[in-house]
């Protein structure tokens, strides 16, 4: 099985990244910071004014090794990679079922309901006698209409259009009641509603942090399997967005980002205190809080867990691999199906 990379996360404004022989230096004003061996690294991640060396980048470049740039606000800037891997037959199978893939939507929504469903389950279970009875009922609510949902999405002889139907359907029901996943005593940490670009609240500015991250692990599994992550099926093409990485994450959200966002929140490593609202309205995450978030996620990926098709454990990093080398088999017609990845 492949090997689990690291991602090394550069958060401190003003760090200068460069090569000194087989390593990766990190020094803040001149002092070195950190040391890690380039031949342990999968991509490098950077917030804000950081400074890389053009040794480093060609250095990345040549063994494969992305380099992600991210403003302050964790959006997305650039990445720098190497020449495209994979071979082009498989590519072009993607391309030609791209636009009536039916079968590959359909596994992708499974699994993110399946999965959404668990994480409410779940909480149903570690602390449903402590809810009170209106959020109890509605997260059994939630789940009972989700398996409905689920069973439609299996079962029936449908179009794109109409499972991406169930799929909004879907998270409508969970973030409907997401906010009786948090026991945190801020009151700041409420869930309301989703938002994004920007995130008005401390939840979402969490939930958007991890979902950054997440992405960026999907499309580093597309890349590496040789898929292109910029042609989706769930997702419609539009210039600049990795639609293909977006789909593979959408089985994912739920049990990796979601949870982690849910313990870090109830587990009160992370408070009210720890976000910061900017004057258009925006809330973010502080820098410290930002460090957290990110131990957490590193740790969150050294977790196994059993792959329900490959019927072996794997840490939750390889998954997006994992996954994107199912789609590949499928595409490849080595696979009947594309096999969603379901969280128990």
């Amino acid at each position: 099985m492949k090997k689990l990379l690291n991602t090394v996360y550069v958060t401190t404004e003003g760090s200068a990244l460069k090569k000194d022989g087989e390593n990766l230096v990190v020094e803040v004003e001149g002092a070195e910071k950190a040391r890690v061996p380039l031949h342990m690294l999968a991509s490098i991640v950077t917030f804000g004014p950081i400074l890389l060396s053009p040794a480093l980048i060609g250095t990345c470049a040549e063994r494969g090794i992305s380099v992600v740039l991210l403003d302050r606000a964790s959006r997305f800037q650039a990445r720098v990679e190497g020449a495209v891997s994979g071979n082009v037959l498989l590519r072009r199978a993607q391309y030609r079922i791209a636009d009536d893939a039916t079968d590959v939507v359909r596994g992708i929504v499974m699994g993110k309901i399946a999965n959404q469903r668990a994480v409410i389950r779940r909480a149903l279970r570690d602390y449903g006698s402590e809810m009170q009875a209106e959020a109890r009922d509605g997260l059994e609510r939630a789940t009972d209409r989700m398996a409905m949902i689920l069973r439609r999405v299996q079962l029936s002889d449908t179009s794109v259009d109409l499972l991406r139907g169930s799929e909004g359907e879907a998270a409508t029901l969970y973030f409907g009641v997401f906010c009786h996943l948090i026991r945190s005593p801020d009151a700041e940490l409420r869930w309301t509603v989703r938002s994004r670009r920007p995130p008005l609240d401390p939840m979402n500015a969490l939930l958007s942090f991890l979902y950054t991250l997440l992405t960026h692990d999907c499309r580093s599994a597309c890349e590496a399997v040789g898929l292109d992550p910029a042609v989706g099926f769930l997702h419609r093409d539009r210039p600049g967005r990795p639609s293909l990485a977006l789909d593979l994450m959408e089985e994912l959200r739920a049990p990796l980002a979601d949870r982690l966002a849910l313990s870090l929140v109830n587990r009160r490593q992370l408070r009210a205190a720890d976000f910061r609202r900017m004057d258009g309205g925006a809330v973010l995450l502080g820098d410290d809080a930002r460090r957290t978030v990110l131990t957490a996620w590193q740790e969150r990926k050294k977790e196994e867990r059993l792959h329900p098709f490959l019927q072996e454990k794997a840490p939750f990093g390889l998954v997006p691999y994992l996954q994107a080398q199912m789609l590949a088999r499928h595409l490849r017609g080595d696979l009947d199906a594309y096999p969603p990845w379901f969280w128990s």
